[in-house]
Formats: structure tokens, C-alpha cells, sequence
């Protein structure tokens, strides 16, 4: 069902991959569409700064391939928060010996070289799209990685597993950016495709907005959009008021 139209009032929060750019086979070749950021910059001043991502990549990472993106940044399953372009806040108290988990995930992995391992400022992705057939073998390696490092979760997404902080989650984030300033009293629209979005699309509805799966799978969002770029349609018919081609 395709969504109605975005309210003027409304606070959007925007997932990033899977929903604003397309899946690639590894994190690091994804590609930035070249009307987004612009598309970005136009919501933000419509929607009067109640706009945020929130994403599984950490802040550096997304502010690398949108540095001038002018909304709020939640990173790391949202466990880290930037607003208006101000240095990282925590919105955890793990204490992490982030290297020594990186190297136990190069060696749990070494054996499989079809297995990428993202390394994230406060967690590891296991990525297994290069052979799918690895996905128990991969959920065994996250675990065993989840019991040696305590305060950390496991978290299932698209042909991977993320180890993340405990205590975090896109709805916390989702519900920590609606009590700022440019958010709050507005009812919050959440765009995403993956697992880890779910939370977030329940949290959105509950506040009596709505979500919007992106792609295929089940979801509980009200309404779906096949594509990053079905999405891009519909947001450029909020700020531009033109037809779209879904």
C-alpha cells in the first residue's frame, strides 16, 4: 500500500541503507544517488528540522557519504547521536575493547573468506551476501563473539549479524530524538528495510504516525515502497507538491 502524503508536521526519520541508497555487496560500495542530498536539504527546511537518520553505520561513516546532510545523525543502532552537526554524544555506558573484538572476528573468520567483516566504532558486522549458505555458521560465529564480550547483543539484518551496544535500538533512538526541540509534539513517519528498522516502525506507529516498509519481506509498517528510489519519488513529491512514478 503506498503511503499517503507526508504531513507538513510530521517528524521523518530515514534509514539509510536499503531506503535512501541501494544495498551494494559490501558496505563501502554503496552509492550516493546525486539528487539526494539536495532532495535531503529541501526536507529538512519543509519539515522545519524535525528530519533525522538512523542507521546501523556509525555518524563518521554516514557523514562521509553525506557531509553536508543537515538534520540529526543517529548512528550504531543508536547508540550514538550527532545534532546540527555537533560532535557524538553516547547514549550508552559500555566499556569495549573494541580492537580485541575485531581480532577475534578476523580469526573466528579466517577459514571463510566469503564472510566481510564490517568494524564499527563499537560493534562488528559479519556479512555473508558473497555465500549465503554461511548463514548458521555466521550466527554461530556472532554468538560465540557475543558471549566473550558481555554488553553486547546480537542483532540478525540482511545477510549479516551485527554484534551492537545492549540497551540501544533504532525505537530508543527513535523515541530519544521526539522529546528534542526540532521533533518534539510531531508525529513521527519512519522509512526502513531491514530487521533491525522493525522496532522503529512499531515505535512510530504507536506515537500514532506511521512507517513504510522498503522492499520485500514482512514488516509491520501500514505501507511499503518497492525501492530506495520509490522512496525518493515520494519524498520529492512532499517537498516539490509534483507527480511521482510509483
Amino acid at each position: 500500500m503506498i503511503p499517503p502524503e507526508l504531513p507538513v508536521d510530521a517528524a521523518l526519520f530515514l534509514d539509510f541503507d536499503g531506503c535512501l541508497v541501494e544495498i551494494a555487496p559490501r558496505p563501502d560500495a554503496i552509492t550516493v544517488p546525486p539528487d539526494l542530498p539536495g532532495l535531503l536539504h529541501r526536507l529538512y527546511h519543509r519539515q522545519n528540522g524535525a528530519l533525522a537518520l538512523i542507521s546501523g553505520r556509525d555518524v563518521a561513516d554516514l557523514r562521509r557519504y553525506l557531509p553536508d546532510f543537515p538534520g540529526a545523525v543517529s548512528g550504531s543502532h543508536g547508540a550514538e547521536l550527532s545534532v546540527a552537526g555537533q560532535p557524538v554524544e553516547a547514549a550508552h555506558d559500555l566499556t569495549l575493547d573494541v580492537a580485541a573484538l575485531h581480532r577475534d572476528a578476523a580469526r573466528l573468520c579466517a577459514a571463510e573468506p566469503a564472510i566481510l567483516i564490517e568494524r564499527k566504532p563499537l560493534g562488528v558486522g559479519l556479512h555473508y551476501r558473497a555465500d549465503p549458505s554461511l548463514a548458521d555458521k555466521v550466527a554461530a560465529m556472532a554468538a560465540e563473539l557475543m558471549a566473550r564480550y558481555p554488553g553486547l547483543v546480537l542483532q540478525p539484518a540482511k545477510m549479516a549479524f551485527e554484534l551492537r551496544p545492549d540497551g540501544v535500538g533504532k525505537d530508543k533512538a527513535l523515541t530519544r530524538l521526539l522529546s528534542m526541540p526540532n521533533f518534539r509534539g510531531r508525529k513521527p513517519v519512519y522509512a526502513g528495510d531491514d530487521l533491525t528498522d522493525e522496532v522503529a516502525m512499531l515505535e512510530a506507529q504507536r506515537q500514532g504516525g506511521f512507517a513504510i516498509k522498503i522492499g520485500e519481506g514482512e514488516s509491520c509498517a501500514s505501507y511499503r515502497l518497492p525501492n530506495p528510489a520509490a522512496l525518493a519519488d515520494w519524498l520529492t513529491h512532499a517537498v516539490l507538491g509534483v507527480g511521482t512514478t510509483i
